[in-house]
Parts: structure tokens; C-alpha cells; sequence
């Protein structure tokens, strides 16, 4: 079009000039480019009128056509929302106001141990921030204990997650500001181990007063340090709120959770067994149970390689029969049996590598032939990335842990009590949580055979009847702390369902 009409304005101009004189050529080829402009502009102007005034009606199913940036999935997932929302704009999910106060200072916390005792202590750490108005460094992880785990928070936890969904009540940053950072680099801050089971008042008291004389506090030690009961509602609550909303574990340790948790589910109901069996666990409790005596030896080796594990000298008889060793996979076999647990239920194993292999393992494989770990059901590549990063394979089986249809955890450890009280949370999912002091009882009497298999079944289960992880209030001992029910194993002020507590 725009090329006709360059033709008539030349076509044009032969007419209306016909002589040949050196002005009007002079003229004609100045008028030219000019001319070419003009038109050409009005032309295109135009176009772009006739096709704003159609767009409407033929704009959707031209541009159809045409190539997009976004991927497929972005694509299907505005296809999706359109349909599900045709008047409303697909938005990000509203970020909570920013809680207004005046920073009294900065605290950096290192936590120790493993992943559920970190855990229990960064929710600690973030209500403490929170009540004594000061700006929370994202916690660093221990490095330095048995599993030498080289991970950061943000490869196990949703950082972005974690310092957005608290903003209403604490200001938390990855890093100190440039000017902070350079004071602490200089050395001028203040590092200490707070109290074990202290109160709020601890820390408005004695803490609080440190922050505000150096401006930058450094907590070296964090896990139970603060009290599992009297303190104000609020802040159990608080506590909640950071342990099941704001710690996420990342994208990619949860996609992997919910692949191995399908892949269970396909073949029906499934328990989660925390075998608490590891060669750490065992050194750690100086239980031998079961063990070679070379085994006895290399554990004992290994706990007094340790300097920060303080017991040394263990008697392991003594120990079991006072029901403080986790219980091995034979006695655990036999527990299972007598609770009527069906020998088709697929009995997966959230743990690390369990101590004495498969010969430790017979007897539970036999009695359950469908027993599975995150390294049967997974490809290689899939666990590629987690290994020899034990806290995020732990974060992936606690993953598995809550969605059982059972939990049976052998050892009252960190994962197992927090675990148990995340599925309390959650409604009191299935939680066997067994007496060992009185399983070992019974199991010496089977096995020496001065009880009968239905008399052992019998009290086992008589036993647990009352311990399958309902709501229950904790039991509080003065002056006694870590004798009483820990709060993240049964975090009653947050349950959903407060009526149904009994007490224990």
C-alpha cells in the first residue's frame, strides 16, 4: 500500500510539472523525501486505528497464535486461573504487615545438634527476637557434631518463606547490615550461652540489657532454652505459628517428600518406624544390645572420641533395663507382631544406615517382608543432591513421618518428639509410643520363655492402649524441666481440637 502510494505522488508530480527546468527539479527532489514521510506516517497511523478499533473482536484468536515467553506450565497455570477466576487479576498471596517497633538490636544465634533440636530452637529463638524487639539474624546451622553437615539454612528451610511469613511480628534479615557487620568483625559484640529452661522474664531481665549495651548479641548455645510451660499464651502460640507455618523445608526436599509419599500411597496404608539404630546413636547411649563384642568395642571408641559427649563409662545392661536404649530391630519386631500389626503393611524406615546391616535387620525383614527406606523407593540421582547432607535426608524423612498412617518412633529422641507433636497438631494422627522399659521386661521373659507368645501380646497391647498420641495435657514437674512433657512433643495451647484433652 505504502509503495502504490509512492507511485501516484511520483506519477503526480510528472503531470503537474512537466517541464524539465533546473528550479523545478531542483524543488521536486527536495519535496520528495518529504512527501514520502508524510504519507507513509499517515498510512501507517491508520493501520494501527483499524486494527485497535478490531482488536477486540479478532485480537484473542489472532495473538493465540502467536509465540509466547512463558513456558507451557505458565501458560496452563493463567489458562487455569482464568477460568477458575474470569474477572479476577491472579495476584501473590498478600505479605503480612510489617510490625512497627523500635529495634533495640541485633541477635545472632548458632544452633547445635541435629535437625529436630535445631528446629525446636530456631521457633525459640524467633519468639524471643519477637518479645524483646530486636532484629533476628537468619540462624546458622551446627556444623561441628557427629554428622558433619555442611548445610546452611537455606538449603533445608524456605528462607524467603521463613522471614516473609513473620513480618507482622519480628524483623528478620540474611545478614547483618554493612555497618553492624564490621563492628562484629571487629569483635565488638557479645556471645554466651543462654540459660536452659529459662522464662521470658530471663530474657527481658538479663539478655535484653546485653543487646542494648552492645548492640549485637550472639547466643552460641540455643536449644531448650526456653521453658516448656508458664509462660503467657501468646507466645506458645507464637512458637506454633513458627514451627508449622513459617519453617517450610525448600521446594525441592518438599516435591521430593510428596514423590516418595505417592509412591507409598499406591500401595496402600503405610507406618513410618523410626529406628533410632545408628552407629551414632548407639555410641552416643552406650547401648549394645545385641552387638559382637568388636561392635561393643568400635562403639565405645567412638563415644570417647567424642570430648562433648560427657558420659563415658555406661553400663548397656543397666541402661536397657531402665528403658533408656532405643529399642534394636528384634525387639521391635516383636512389639510390632504382638500390636496386630499386619505382616502386608509396608514398613518404611526413616533413619540412616542402621548398625550391624542386614543381619540386625533379619529378623524384622522376615516378620515384614515389605520394608522399605527412602533409598528403595527413590532413584540415585534422585537422593544425588542430599548426600552427606544428613539434616536434609532427616527433613525429607520427616516429611514421610507425617503423613503415615502410623509412627512408631524406637527412641524418644528430637525427631521423635517433635514429630509426635506436629502430628498432634495436625489432629492426632496414629502415634505408637511405646514403653521401653517395660518391653524390655517382657521381651527377656518371651525370649527366655517363662511368658507365652498370647500372654506377651497381650500386655503389649494392653500397655499402649493408652498411647497412641492422643491429646493429653503435659505433665508439668517443677523444678525438674527436662523430666516433664517437652512442649513441641505435645504443644497443647496450639491443638485444634481442646477439648479432647485428657489428662495423663
Amino acid at each position: 500500500m505504502v509503495c502504490k502510494a509512492a507511485m501516484g505522488i511520483k506519477a503526480a508530480a510528472k503531470l503537474r510539472f512537466p517541464s524539465s527546468a533546473s528550479a523545478a527539479a531542483a524543488a521536486r527532489s527536495r519535496l520528495k523525501p518529504w512527501m514520502v514521510r508524510a504519507t507513509t506516517t499517515v498510512l501507517l497511523w491508520t493501520c494501527v486505528v483499524q486494527l485497535t478499533a478490531v482488536g477486540n473482536t479478532w485480537g484473542p484468536r489472532v495473538l493465540k497464535g502467536w509465540p509466547s515467553c512463558r513456558t507451557a506450565r505458565e501458560a496452563a497455570a493463567v489458562t487455569t486461573a482464568r477460568v477458575a477466576m474470569p474477572e479476577a487479576v491472579v495476584e501473590k498471596a498478600a505479605l503480612p504487615p510489617k510490625r512497627i517497633y523500635r529495634n533495640n538490636g541485633y541477635l545472632m544465634v548458632s544452633c547445635n545438634g541435629g535437625l529436630n533440636q535445631m528446629r525446636a530452637a530456631i521457633c525459640d529463638m524467633a519468639v524471643i527476637a519477637r518479645y524483646l524487639n530486636v532484629t533476628l539474624i537468619v540462624p546458622e546451622l551446627d556444623k561441628t557434631s557427629f554428622w558433619n553437615d555442611p548445610s546452611e539454612f537455606q538449603d533445608i528451610f524456605d528462607v524467603e518463606h521463613f522471614i516473609t511469613s513473620l513480618r507482622d511480628e519480628v524483623r528478620i534479615l540474611r545478614e547483618l547490615p554493612p555497618r553492624i557487620k564490621r563492628r562484629v568483625e571487629l569483635g565488638k559484640f557479645h556471645s554466651m550461652p543462654p540459660i536452659s529452661w529459662s522464662d521470658i522474664s530471663y530474657y527481658h531481665k538479663q539478655i535484653l540489657p546485653l543487646i542494648r549495651k552492645h548492640k549485637v548479641l550472639h547466643l552460641n548455645r540455643t536449644d531448650a532454652r526456653l521453658a516448656n510451660n508458664g509462660l503467657p499464651l501468646e507466645i506458645q502460640r507464637l512458637r506454633c505459628r513458627v514451627n508449622y507455618d513459617a519453617l517450610k523445608f525448600t521446594p525441592q526436599i518438599e516435591e521430593l517428600g510428596r514423590r516418595v509419599i505417592r509412591i507409598l500411597r499406591q500401595n496402600g496404608p503405610f507406618l513410618v518406624l523410626h529406628l533410632r539404630y545408628e552407629m551414632d546413636m548407639l555410641a552416643f547411649s552406650g547401648c549394645t544390645q545385641g552387638c559382637t563384642p568388636k561392635e561393643a568395642e568400635e562403639l565405645t571408641r567412638m563415644r570417647y572420641a567424642y570430648p562433648w559427649w560427657k558420659e563415658k563409662v555406661i553400663n548397656s545392661f543397666v541402661k536397657r533395663k531402665d528403658g533408656l536404649c532405643p529399642l534394636t530391630p528384634e525387639e521391635i519386631a516383636l512389639v510390632l507382631r504382638a500390636l496386630y500389626i499386619d505382616k502386608n503393611m509396608q514398613i518404611y524406615i526413616a533413619a540412616g544406615e542402621i548398625y550391624g546391616g542386614k543381619r540386625r535387620m533379619a529378623s524384622l525383614t522376615s516378620a515384614y517382608p515389605n520394608v522399605v527406606r527412602k533409598e528403595t523407593l527413590l532413584e540415585h540421582s534422585d537422593l544425588m543432591f542430599f548426600q552427606n547432607h544428613s539434616s536434609q535426608m532427616a527433613a525429607l524423612d520427616y516429611l514421610v513421618s507425617l503423613e503415615s498412617d502410623i509412627f512408631v518412633p524406637t527412641y524418644d529422641g528430637n525427631m521423635a518428639k517433635v514429630v509426635e507433636g506436629h502430628r498432634r497438631y495436625m489432629g492426632f494422627k496414629k502415634t505408637i509410643l511405646l514403653d521401653r522399659k517395660l518391653i524390655v521386661e517382657l521381651v527377656d521373659q518371651y525370649t527366655s520363655g517363662s511368658l507365652l507368645w498370647d500372654e506377651f501380646s497381650s500386655l503389649i497391647k494392653a500397655v499402649h492402649s493408652n498411647r497412641m498420641g492422643a491429646a493429653t495435657t503435659r505433665t508439668v514437674i517443677p523444678d525438674r524441666p527436662k523430666e516433664e512433657d517437652y512442649f513441641y512433643a505435645n504443644p497443647q495451647e496450639c491443638l485444634r481440637y481442646p477439648n479432647l484433652l485428657r489428662t495423663s
